[in-house]
């Protein structure tokens, strides 16, 4: 059930507090985006880039933590919002590429997976290339998921990569130790108080990071955005909940209007 709006800004009390020690971060896809069958063509809900810039204008960092490439990420957003792609892997901050060390010699491997995985794998997987990683979609025909499960865990022993399921899809990258959580933990460095938006189960380290934070002392905001697929350990966890990308720009909007 969705937490009342106004209810809902009771548990921003430390982000309206000292706004600029907070950080605003948020997921991308089910949070700021509606889910669609074909990844290519999702986009940001209208208004939602208008309204992270705002509260970027009186909030010491905002930032959209996503498992899509930064090359995605980008286009949709100022400089005023960092970026933080592939669960940590690629950055953006001010305008400038921060990448993992680590990752990039893994993108051969990854080459080579997808190759595998569009000549090879299940007939109907849709095959997503992130650069340095590789999602395996089933979205489209969910009878499918055992059959792609079974081929990217056979993947991932040949080839050393990581395999992480995630929303109607299996997830490869590389064993680099980042994900939504570590991203997080980076870009909240020095803050007061930081929430998070999300929808699924990669959205659970970010959550997990909250925690880390709060016990520092960090007042912290964990956001569910509710979905039929929504991982139920989310819900279970989270401080306030919102119906859908809808709900999730409806509070951004209200906390923007609060802190301007």
């Amino acid at each position: 059930m969705a937490t009342d709006p106004a209810e809902a800004l009771l548990a921003f009390d430390g982000v309206l507090a000292a706004p600029h020690r907070a950080g605003v971060f948020t997921d991308f896809d089910g949070t700021l985006a509606a889910i669609v069958a074909d990844p290519d063509t999702s986009r940001p809900l209208h208004g939602s880039v208008e309204v992270l810039d705002r509260l970027a204008g009186v909030v010491a960092r905002v930032a959209v933590i996503s498992g899509r490439p930064v090359a995605f990420l980008e286009r949709f957003f100022p400089s005023s919002v960092t970026v933080s792609g592939l669960y940590g892997l690629q950055r953006v901050v001010g305008g400038t590429r921060d990448d993992h060390p680590e990752a990039a010699a893994w993108a051969p491997v990854v080459d080579e997976v997808v190759t595998a995985a569009r000549d090879g794998g299940p007939d109907g997987m849709r095959v997503e290339h992130k650069e340095l990683s590789v999602t395996l979609h089933y979205r489209e025909h969910p009878e499918l998921a055992g059959e792609v499960e079974a081929w990217a865990a056979a993947e991932a022993v040949r080839t050393g990569l990581e395999k992480n399921s995630a929303r109607m899809s299996v997830e490869l990258h590389p064993p680099v130790p980042a994900d939504k959580g570590t991203a997080l933990l980076d870009l909240a460095d020095g803050l007061a108080a930081v929430c998070f938006l999300g929808d699924d189960v990669g959205d659970l380290p970010a959550f997990a990071a909250l925690d880390v934070l709060a016990e520092r002392g960090v007042a912290t905001v964990k956001v569910a955005v509710s979905s039929d697929e929504q991982d139920q350990r989310l819900a279970d966890t989270a401080d306030v909940h919102v119906d859908g990308p809808e709900g999730a720009l409806e509070l951004l909007g209200a906390l923007a209007d609060r802190l301007t």
